[in-house]
């Protein structure tokens, strides 16, 4: 059985995701700055929750080379 690339391309995009994900939030670190500090709890607990989403079709397709099941 040969080896996939799939799966080396899948991690490195995963890393990419997560990067841009970190970037995009951190631009927003100046208005988040403003709110209050359960506000800004709840905006960083909910920002590190929802890059998890795009990962379960990823990591299918990193398994199987489909998309969807």
């Amino acid at each position: 059985m040969t080896p996939s690339w799939r799966k080396p391309a899948g991690a490195l995009l995963i890393v990419v995701l997560i990067v841009l994900w970190a970037v995009l939030i951190a631009s927003f670190s100046g208005a988040i700055g403003q709110l209050h500090p359960l506000a800004q709890a709840l905006v960083y607990v909910i920002t590190g929750i929802v890059w998890i989403a795009p990962l379960k079709p990823l990591l299918r397709w990193m398994e199987t080379g489909r998309w969807r099941a």
